[in-house]
């Protein structure tokens, strides 16, 4: 645990009811240990998209929609969001949960490995959300930095493995050290590209908010 409890409960306390629906989704997603974003993240996901109010978004990781649906319900009206699972069982649900919600329309699921998706798509996206396999964060980082803006922000979910990543990686499980090790890979990486401004923030199990820099070529002779 990243944040004491104690902590964690209060901060819990003061967020506002999210209404019946989301409720019934975090509930239900709790109760068969389907992974969605924490309490707290959803509430700085929220004000990040809030803050930018961007045009698209890109999610990599639906599960059953819950954050997807987090960030529809702040994001400006015309602003759309394409959103990527692989795990079959969980598609429907999502797709159930967007139509209950009357997001269907502004909320695209793509279907199948985010790798082989990520190669298609075309971009640009204002915003993107990570929050699927996370040793796979630093392979696919070449391609979402090809579809994220000038400007836009990259939000990675998970990425201090609820504080396991700050452990030597002999003190980490062994079928957990490939991960642990692309993961500290993936943040070195976030914090030493030119073209990124990079925070790392303990809260949840970790995020890391990206912005994208334009970066000015030199002139030719200059």
């Amino acid at each position: 645990m990243i944040v004491e409890q104690r902590i964690r409960d209060y901060l819990h306390s003061l967020e506002p009811d999210q209404g019946d629906l989301l409720e019934e989704i975090s509930r239900k997603a709790i109760r068969d240990e389907v992974p969605i974003i924490k309490k707290e993240t959803g509430a700085l996901l929220k004000t990040m998209v809030a803050t930018k109010r961007p045009r698209a978004i890109l999610e990599v990781g639906t599960a059953v929609g819950y954050s997807a649906l987090l960030m529809a319900g702040v994001m400006p009206a015309e602003c759309t969001i394409t959103t990527i699972e692989k795990y079959e069982p969980r598609i429907p649900v999502a797709k159930a949960n967007f139509k209950r919600a009357g997001e269907e329309s502004r909320i695209t699921l793509l279907e199948g490995d985010a790798e082989e998706i990520l190669k298609e798509l075309e971009g640009p996206y204002d915003f993107i959300f990570m929050d699927a396999a996370k040793g796979q964060y630093i392979h696919w980082l070449p391609m979402i930095l090809r579809l994220l803006s000038d400007g836009g922000i990259l939000f990675s979910d998970n990425v201090l493995q609820d504080g396991d990543v700050v452990q030597s990686r002999y003190a980490v499980e062994r079928r957990d050290r490939t991960i642990h090790a692309r993961m500290r890979e993936y943040l070195y990486t976030l914090k030493h590209m030119e073209e990124l401004e990079t925070s790392i923030i303990p809260i949840g199990d970790g995020a890391a908010i990206s912005v994208k820099i334009e970066i000015e070529k030199e002139r030719v002779g200059k």
